[in-house]
């Protein structure tokens, strides 16, 4: 069966956590490919201003107000699309939050409110979209990880974990969505230029804009790949990194961040949206 690759006149697209960053860019680029984006975010106002900035674009924006961590919103985001804007043809699920965790001082809040959002929040909308598409036969779903997903990461704990397991969950769902004309693929970008990355708590490799990311994800929604990773010098490395023995690997970590050279300094402890997010 061809894979089937969504183009602005099978139907809608549909972005979670498009308030800010690489989400809130994304929904300008493809309204600018002519499509009707579907935004999704607890922040209205941030939406609204978002509708308006594409105002003069070939394509719309489409506020739709909800928080991925109550299933019964995305059930009715999804609806809203379906029953009052056309058929769901797109959706990339990218809401997501980033709380960095230091085992001097775990708290279950932080392990928690990760877990909700950026685990439970992806199930949510996948529910309802799945079921959606399953009746036309046809659709395609993106979800967003991380390059932190592929291995442990200093102050990671938390958001690592929850990004390993979307990466298992969509090559798992690959499987049976494959049979049903659904593709799915897997977005893991590295790290963009964000005010979330400019606080970071580690060196961090050459950053990535937002638009440029935006820019690599609508080219690879348009491939044949099911993992869209870049910028591809980080995304080989931490792949290399990862067939390492662990020895190795903690050592290297340790060095290439800077975090051997850090004391245990349980105030800085930044909380913030996800840069890739």
């Amino acid at each position: 069966m061809q894979d089937f690759v969504a183009h602005p006149e099978h139907g809608i697209a549909w972005i979670s956590g498009a308030n800010s960053g690489i989400g809130r860019a994304l929904a300008l680029k493809f309204a600018d490919e002519g499509y009707k984006v579907a935004v999704t975010a607890r922040d209205h106002e941030e939406l609204a201003e978002l509708q308006a900035e594409a105002s003069d674009l070939s394509g719309s924006i489409i506020v739709l107000d909800g928080d991925v961590t109550n299933a019964e919103d995305m059930e009715h985001v999804v609806a809203s699309i379906e029953y009052g804007h056309g058929a769901l043809a797109l959706a990339v699920l990218n809401a997501g939050v980033c709380l960095p965790v230091h085992a001097q001082e775990l708290k279950l809040a932080d392990f928690q409110q990760s877990f909700v959002v950026n685990l439970q929040g992806v199930v949510n909308c996948l529910v309802p979209t799945i079921r959606h598409m399953k009746a036309k036969g046809q659709g395609q779903i993106a979800i967003v990880a991380s390059v932190a997903g592929y291995g442990g990461l200093p102050s990671s704990a938390a958001y690592g974990a929850t990004k390993a397991a979307l990466i298992n969950m969509a090559e798992s769902l690959k499987f049976d969505l494959d049979k049903m004309g659904i593709r799915i693929q897997l977005i893991n970008p590295g790290f963009s230029d964000t005010p979330a990355t400019k606080n970071n708590e580690f060196h961090l490799p050459p950053l990535v804009s937002v638009e440029e990311a935006a820019e690599q994800i609508s080219t690879g929604l348009k491939s044949r790949s099911f993992e869209i990773a870049f910028p591809k010098r980080v995304t080989y490395m931490m792949k290399l990194v990862n067939l390492l023995p662990y020895g190795l690997y903690f050592r290297l970590i340790n060095r290439s961040t800077g975090w051997w050279a850090r004391p245990l300094d349980k105030h800085a402890r930044p909380v913030m949206p996800h840069p890739a997010e």
